[in-house]
């Protein structure tokens, strides 16, 4: 004989649809398949709870049960045929049932929204039958230098449960992009393991900047190598180089280095690195250099915004 479903639910006869609903969904939540592998009780159990909701969730079926007209399994109860108010109960009851497709029937099939989608497997092959189902992929976060997420590196991550996984930096891997390690997620039961994904975060570099597949770099030069011009080293992302600076060139000038970029890769050819020069005068004023200067000006006037 099936149990009273308001029993069930744990609710009293005169709880409101809302509390009905509200019950079904914290009792279902805790009981769901998906969080009891192979437990056959909490299967048992979770069935139950439906179909205490297939009556209670659905107003006519409700209406029936408190009038003795369908018992907790929603099977009809036989009617005296000589009691007049029966007979009505019954006719009334039929009226009722017109709505069999809708009510608690509509909820079930929507559980997905009514758990608010955290049992991703109940929607596969195995989520409801308790067959097999993936585990579930785990996120992480790792930080990676500047100059290791442009040119490639090779870094060490410590999942949970003490496990190191060394992660491959692919060259040129962007700020929020992920990598995938497929079967380092959590353990599935009776699929495949989920996969574990790694979102990179680039660490900002105090003289580089990238766009696209480009570096670019400020490089503070003389007053004496902007107007003699002369031979610099230059940092790169891929280590220093000598650039030739050509004589009388101007704060603002770009040089560029081809391919010391982001590396070549099969999609795409190898970035270049950007260099603009930064005239930056001596640190304490020279009077000897200010005398000469607005002598000279004076000499040969010119206009630079013109």
């Amino acid at each position: 004989m099936a149990k009273d479903p308001y029993d069930i639910l744990g609710v009293k006869r005169d709880a409101s649809d809302s509390d009905i609903q509200k019950a079904f969904r914290n009792k279902a939540k805790k009981s769901h398949p998906d969080l009891h592998p192979g437990d056959k009780k909490a299967e048992d159990r979770f069935k139950e709870l439906n179909a205490a909701y297939d009556i209670l969730g659905d107003a006519a079926k409700r209406a029936r049960f408190d009038r003795g007209e369908i018992d907790a399994s929603g099977a009809e109860v036989r009617q005296n045929p000589f009691a007049s108010g029966r007979g009505r109960g019954f006719q009334g009851g039929f009226q009722g049932g017109q709505g069999f497709g809708g009510g608690a029937g509509a909820g079930f099939d929507d559980l997905g929204d009514l758990f608010g989608g955290i049992f991703r497997n109940a929607r596969g092959p195995g989520g409801f039958g308790g067959g097999p189902a993936q585990g579930e992929d785990t996120r992480f976060t790792l930080e990676v230098d500047f100059i290791d997420a442009v040119t490639g590196a090779k870094k060490r991550l410590n999942l949970p449960g003490a496990k190191a996984v060394d992660v491959n930096i692919p060259a040129g891997i962007s700020d929020g992009q992920t990598i995938r390690l497929k079967g380092q997620g959590g353990a599935g039961q009776g699929g495949p393991d989920g996969d574990a994904l790694i979102e990179v975060k680039v660490k900002p570099h105090p003289l580089f900047k990238r766009e696209g597949r480009d570096i670019h770099l400020e490089l503070a030069v003389s007053l004496d190598e902007a107007v003699n011009g002369g031979k610099v080293e230059v940092p790169t992302v891929h280590g220093p180089v000598t650039l030739n600076i050509p004589a009388w060139s101007n704060a603002g000038t770009r040089m560029r280095l081809k391919g010391k970029g982001v590396p070549a890769t099969k999609k795409d050819p190898a970035g270049d690195q950007y260099v603009t020069l930064k005239l930056v005068l001596p640190k304490t004023a020279d009077a000897e250099l200010q005398a000469f200067v607005k002598s000279w000006a004076a000499k040969k006037p010119y206009d630079p915004r013109g």
